[in-house]
C-alpha cells in the first residue's frame, strides 16, 4: 500500500513517544521536535561497485527496538516501521547485541508485508567458528530473512574467523554483503588495518559535528577502497541534541532545506560523499519521518558544513 502525504504526516503526528554501544536499558537519543515531512524521493546512493542504490538515511534499532511483543512499545515500532516504508527507507540495522531487537525487526516486518523492500543489515558478535555459525542462523531465523543482505563483523570482534565465515556464506547467497563495524575512534588503527587487509562491501562507524575523525582516515580510505559507509552515531549518542535544545534554528538552515536541528546533523553527516547512509536510532514515527527529511538536496557544501560545527561547537 502507497500512502500518501498526508496518511504519513498523521500517523507521525498521531503517535509522539520514544531512539549504540549497551547500556542498562535507557531511552532513545533525546531529540528536538520533529519538522513537518517533505514528501519527496529520497536521496539515494549507489552501493560502491554495484548499481544498487540506497537511501541515504536509514532506521537504527539499538534500544529502540528492543521491546516485548504487544503493548504501546510494539505498537509505535510497528508504526515507526510502517511510516519509515511507507516513506521510502529501506536500510534497517540491528545486531544480536541489541537484545529482542532483531526478532522485533523480523515480526513486525513480515506482519506490515514489509520483507522484500528492506535492506537489512546485521552483525556477528561472539568469539569462535562454531559460535559464529549459531549466531547468524539465528539472525536468519529471528528476522525471517532467508538471505540477510548484510551481515556485518561487530566491533571488528574475532575478524578473521568471522570474515571466513561471511565469505563462505556471501558465495553460498545467504548473505548479500559482508562488513565490520565499530563505534568509537579508539579503534580506528584497527580498523584501519582490516580495511587495508580485506575486500569489504561495507564499513560501519561514528560519525557527526561533534565527532569528526573519521573524515582525515576512515572516509577518504572507504572511498579509495571501493567500500560502502554505514553511519551509526550521527546525533553523538545524543550530545548534539543536548548542546543545541535551547538554541533556535538559525536562518542559514533554510539554504540547506534543513526545517530542524536533526536535519541539519544528518545533512552535515551526508555531505561527505564516501557516506552511504546514516542509521539514526528510534521507535518514534515522527522522529522516522523527520530524520528522512534530511535525505534531500541540497546538502551542506564546505562553507556550509564549517558554519554546522561552529554553531553547534560554540553551543
Amino acid at each position: 500500500m502507497r500512502w500518501s502525504r498526508r496518511q504519513i504526516i498523521a500517523a507521525g503526528a498521531a503517535l509522539a513517544g520514544c531512539s549504540r554501544e549497551p547500556a542498562a536499558a535507557a531511552p532513545e537519543e533525546p531529540k528536538m521536535p520533529a519538522a513537518p515531512f517533505r514528501r519527496t524521493p529520497l536521496l539515494s546512493r549507489a552501493i560502491p561497485n554495484t548499481d544498487e542504490q540506497l537511501p541515504v538515511v536509514g532506521l537504527g534499532t539499538w534500544q529502540a527496538f528492543d521491546i516485548a511483543p504487544g503493548g504501546p512499545e510494539w505498537d509505535q515500532a510497528r508504526e515507526a516501521l510502517r511510516v519509515f516504508s511507507a516513506a521510502g527507507g529501506r536500510v534497517v540495522d540491528s545486531s544480536p547485541m541489541y537484545g529482542r531487537a532483531e526478532a522485533a525487526v523480523g515480526a513486525l516486518s513480515a506482519e506490515l508485508g514489509l520483507r522484500s523492500g528492506l535492506f537489512l543489515a546485521t552483525k556477528v558478535w561472539t568469539r569462535g567458528r562454531e559460535a559464529g555459525l549459531r549466531q547468524m542462523e539465528d539472525s536468519r531465523r529471528l528476522l525471517q530473512a532467508e538471505t540477510i543482505d548484510l551481515m556485518q563483523v561487530h566491533n571488528l570482534l574475532d575478524l578473521e574467523t568471522h570474515l571466513a565465515t561471511l565469505r563462505d556464506w556471501k558465495a553460498a547467497g545467504r548473505i548479500r554483503y559482508l562488513g565490520v563495524t565499530h563505534y568509537h575512534e579508539g579503534a580506528y588503527d584497527a580498523l584501519e588495518a582490516a580495511m587495508t587487509r580485506h575486500r569489504l562491501d561495507f564499513i560501519q562507524i561514528n560519525a557527526s559535528v561533534a565527532e569528526r575523525e573519521s573524515e582525515a582516515r576512515i572516509l577518504p580510505l572507504a572511498q579509495e577502497r571501493g567500500m560502502g559507509v554505514i553511519v551509526n552515531r550521527p546525533f553523538a549518542g545524543g550530545d548534539l541534541f543536548a548542546r543545541v535544545r535551547r538554541l533556535p534554528l538559525p536562518g542559514w538552515a533554510a539554504e540547506i532545506g534543513a526545517p530542524s536541528w536533526a536535519q541539519v546533523m544528518l545533512k552535515y553527516v551526508l555531505s561527505n560523499p564516501a557516506v552511504t547512509c546514516a542509521i539514526p536510532g528510534t521507535r518514534n514515527p515522527r522522529h522516522v519521518l523527520d530524520n528522512l527529511g534530511a535525505a534531500t538536496e541540497p546538502l551542506p557544501d564546505e562553507a556550509q558544513r564549517r558554519r554546522i560545527v561552529e554553531a553547534v561547537s560554540a553551543a
